[in-house]
């Protein structure tokens, strides 16, 4: 306890010391707890209760975009600051809200593996909940991304570890590069230029759809039209539904969101929305990401999708949305 009162009560100090210190207590750190998109907030009730808390839940808890039905961006787990103990220091994701009128130095801090790996742990030093609220809206989006590529990297390891290599040639020959599959993936179908990769259980389905044609070296390559034209093309023609004259195609119900993204030196066209099956009732979000291949004459398009019709979907989602992430150019077996 004594530990965590002087945590809070000079917060800045403390992640600097800790931070200092992370490489040598890494091997030694234990590892996180908690279940995927949960953050831990740990705050006085009094601010959780008031604009400070507020704040936070309007930026972690609003709804996550392209999903069929509402669900928040994180789930979030209230504790006061004395009950922030061993058992709690060790969660995933923390959030720490230190207001008291003696902090010289507002802020929002970032730092990874203080108490378990691989940890994120973000805080906000401010001497008033108004300056509080500032800092959270000022720092709002890489608040957002800091927790996001956590959780992304998280999955990108494990991927790794327990990668389903068999499946390296198909996606290299195809691509010039490797999606890191976890185990339980398989290949459902392929041709000259698609690949159908998915994990199906009884009530759940991730899939991943790839994809190539020809570039024409205009905008036009990673517009929405062009892009949601070349998705449906190849869904009608490799991905059919249960029966006689359905198949996978994208929902027009809400037009998909489409985002230019630069990542560790690969740019590329990251559309987001929701696919459906024509002259069905399946449905479900999916991702892509398109992007120019190495010599410049082709798009290649890496898209993945969900269903889990009984289930929230934000976490299957996230989870193949980093997988999409994993891409890696120039590995892997093309023979």
């Amino acid at each position: 306890m004594k530990r965590i009162i002087f945590w809070l009560a000079a917060m800045a100090a403390v992640l600097t010391v800790v931070s200092c210190k992370n490489q040598e207590r890494k091997p030694l750190l234990p590892s996180i707890s908690g279940k995927a998109g949960e953050v831990l907030i740990v705050i006085n009730k009094e601010y959780w209760e008031d604009n400070v808390g507020t704040s936070l839940r309007d930026l972690l808890a609003s709804d996550c975009p392209y999903l069929p039905q509402k669900e928040p961006l994180y789930t979030l787990i209230n504790i006061t600051p004395g009950a922030f103990t061993d058992i709690f220091q060790i969660h995933r994701n923390i959030f720490i809200v230190n207001i008291d009128s003696k902090a010289t130095n507002p802020s929002v801090m970032f730092r990874s593996d203080i108490w378990a790996s691989p940890q994120c742990v973000i805080g906000v030093n401010a001497p008033d909940s108004e300056t509080a609220c500032r800092l959270i809206s000022e720092n709002g989006e890489k608040i957002l991304s800091t927790l996001e590529q956590a959780e992304r990297a998280r999955v990108i390891t494990n991927s790794i570890r327990y990668e389903e290599v068999t499946l390296r040639p198909a996606v290299a020959r195809l691509t010039g590069g490797i999606l890191h599959f976890p185990g339980g993936y398989t290949l459902k179908k392929q041709t000259d230029d698609f690949l159908w990769v998915s994990y199906d259980t009884q009530y759940t389905t991730q899939g991943f759809l790839i994809f190539k044609y020809p570039a024409t070296g205009t905008e036009a390559d990673f517009s929405r039209d062009t892009l949601m034209t070349r998705s449906n093309e190849y869904m009608k023609a490799n991905v059919p539904g249960m029966f006689e004259n359905t198949y996978m195609t994208i929902s027009n119900a809400i037009m998909p969101d489409v985002r230019y993204i630069k990542y560790k030196d690969r740019e590329f066209a990251q559309m987001r929305g929701l696919w459906e099956v024509y002259n069905d009732y399946m449905g479900g979000p999916f991702v892509s990401h398109a992007f120019y291949s190495q010599d410049g004459k082709e798009i290649i398009v890496l898209e993945a999708f969900v269903y889990a019709p009984k289930y929230d979907k934000r976490h299957y989602l996230r989870q193949v949305e980093s997988i999409l992430y994993s891409f890696e150019w120039g590995i892997g077996d093309t023979k």
